[in-house]
Order: structure tokens, then C-alpha cells, then sequence
């Protein structure tokens, strides 16, 4: 498709309404953080084409997107900050300060909660999503990096790298309920969609954790390629999809048999990935190739790969939900 269609688009709920001929095509978007250039970046993944770029603060590190997909929230680490996106507009509507160096993101199933890691003083942010304003603090590990929430929305998992535990918190009343012992320095997390696993990434210990979330113990311990940092986990829950930052592929786990089933080679230093939310297709950000991985997740292939701006340094990606 020619990408000078572009120059006609209107933005709805997230998705591109392109004003050409034959009908009306809309796309579902990804969006990623590039902490290089203080942006936000959108794909659409129907062409696998770079359409916009929103200019946001300091060093933009992770997203996250509201149930109904109406806002997304993007943690800038360099400025103390979060910055909200309308995705009607696709321009930034807020600005919330948190605490320092606030990294990683979650957003409870409900929408009503957002919950911030501050890697700077040891503290997850939990700001009401109606006023975006902070309502409450939390104390955990050292270093907390990465953060998710199960599906029922009851606990949050927060990876702890300087400390090398995972936090529990109960989000009822905000509380950490349970530390466990992991590899060293965890970084990223991501829960089953059944609430019953949570995979936890080990930087320098080349491995993922497999946490049982009923008794909050390991469950198993998978090695992968070196430097694992990010995770996503297939939306029928069989595989998860592990980026190497330090050996440029992917682990895909066979979360049944929790074995590393395939091994993907992408670009220079994978970091951030998400997955389509039919199943079909993995998106990688490259920190310092400035591009995007496609993976066919039914071949596990590289199919395409995408273009960001120069020294942009990808890192955080999210893909809408085809439903909004």
C-alpha cells in the first residue's frame, strides 16, 4: 500500500480509518516507546508501515492501554513522569508525576487503576485512572522493573531486579503479601491468561522463572538465550515468547512442558514484545537496530521488519485490541 494514503487518515478509538478507494480499510495499531528520541511511534499492523510519531517526555520506556483502548499510558524515566495518549487524537492529554525513574506499567482489568514501578526509590505508584492523580504508594523490592496484573485483577507481580524477588501485592488493599526468590536480576513478567502462571525473565542469570500463582513458589526454571529480558505469553496461554537482548533472538516456550521449543533470530538487542491479540503475530522491538520485528507465530519466521527513526532505541511496545 502506498504510504502517501496516510495523509488522508482519521483516528478512531485507536484504529486508522483511511480515506481511500475501495472501502474504508481500519487497522489495529501498535504503538512503542523510543526513549532515543522522546516519542511514541505507531505501526499499523495491517501494513507493517510506520504512520505517526507523538512526541511525549523524557526517555519513554514502557506503555500500557486502558481496557476500552480510549488512552495509553507511557512511563518516561528520565522525567519522573507518565504521559497519557488519547488514542481518538493520538496526542498527549496528561501529565502525571510519579516517583523516580518510574519504568514499567500495568492497568488493572477493570481500567480503573494504574500501577507504576519507580525503579529509582523502591515504590510502585498507583494512580486512579479517573483523575489521574497518584491515591497511593507502595514499598518493595530494590530496583522494582517490570509489572503485571493476573486477570481477575486481585494481585500485581512485580520484578524486583536489584533484589532479585518478586513483589506480591494485593490490589485490594495495596499491600505486598509475598516476596519469592527468583533468578538474578529479573526484568520482565507476564501472567497466563488462565492467572495460573507467572513467567519471570532473569537478566544475568539467562533463564525464566515459572511461578505457580496459587502457592506463589517456582514452579520451574527454562534457559534460554542470554540476557532474557522481555516476555509475552500467546493469547490461548501455550507458548511465551522471550526476547534475548544479548544473543538477538527469541526463546518461544512450550508453556505445557515448559521446554524451549524454537529459538528466532531477530536484530540487535530485543527488548520489548507483544503479541497480536488473534495469536498470528509477535512484534519485537530491536533497542539498537531503531527497527521492528514481525514473527509469523504459526511458522516462527521473521516476516517483516520496520523501520523506526534513527537512534530512537525502541524499547516498550503494545498492540490494541482488535475489539475496541
Amino acid at each position: 500500500m502506498d504510504i502517501k494514503l496516510y495523509k488522508f487518515f482519521i483516528i478512531e478509538k485507536g484504529r486508522i480509518q483511511l480515506k481511500t478507494t475501495p472501502p474504508i480499510i481500519y487497522s489495529v495499531l501498535a504503538y512503542v516507546a523510543n526513549p532515543g528520541n522522546d516519542t511514541v511511534s505507531i505501526i499499523d499492523t495491517e501494513t507493517n508501515i510506520m504512520i505517526y510519531n507523538i512526541l511525549v517526555r523524557g526517555i519513554p520506556y514502557r506503555l500500557a492501554i486502558t481496557p476500552d483502548g480510549m488512552r495509553v499510558y507511557v512511563t518516561n524515566y528520565g522525567d519522573l513522569t507518565i504521559s497519557v495518549i488519547d488514542t481518538m487524537t493520538n496526542t498527549v492529554t496528561a501529565t502525571i508525576f510519579t516517583g523516580d525513574d518510574p519504568a514499567g506499567l500495568a492497568i488493572t482489568p477493570d481500567g480503573t487503576r494504574v500501577y507504576v514501578t519507580n525503579e529509582g526509590n523502591n515504590t510502585i505508584s498507583v494512580i486512579d485512572i479517573t483523575t489521574n492523580r497518584v491515591i497511593s504508594t507502595i514499598s518493595v523490592g530494590t530496583n522494582p522493573s517490570e509489572i503485571a496484573i493476573t486477570p481477575d485483577g486481585r494481585y500485581t507481580y512485580v520484578t524486583n531486579s536489584g533484589s532479585d524477588n518478586v513483589s506480591v501485592i494485593n490490589t485490594a488493599i495495596n499491600t505486598v503479601i509475598s516476596a519469592i526468590s527468583v533468578g538474578y536480576k529479573p526484568s520482565g513478567v507476564a501472567i497466563t491468561p488462565d492467572g495460573t502462571h507467572a513467567y519471570v525473565t532473569n537478566k544475568f542469570s539467562d533463564n525464566v522463572s515459572v511461578i505457580n500463582t496459587a502457592t506463589n513458589t517456582v514452579k520451574a526454571t527454562i534457559f534460554v538465550g542470554y540476557k532474557p529480558s522481555g516476555v509475552a505469553i500467546t493469547p490461548d496461554g501455550m507458548y511465551a515468547y522471550v526476547t534475548n537482548a544479548g544473543s538477538n533472538n527469541i526463546s518461544v516456550i512450550n508453556t505445557a512442558t515448559n521446554t524451549v521449543k524454537a529459538t528466532i533470530f531477530v536484530e540487535d538487542a530485543p527488548s520489548g514484545i507483544a503479541i497480536t491479540p488473534n495469536g498470528t503475530h509477535a512484534y519485537v522491538t530491536n533497542e539498537f537496530s531503531d527497527n521492528v520485528s514481525v514473527i509469523n507465530i504459526a511458522t516462527n519466521t521473521v516476516i517483516s521488519t520496520i523501520d523506526i527513526k534513527s537512534n530512537s532505541y525502541p524499547i516498550g511496545i503494545l498492540i490494541m485490541n482488535s475489539l475496541y
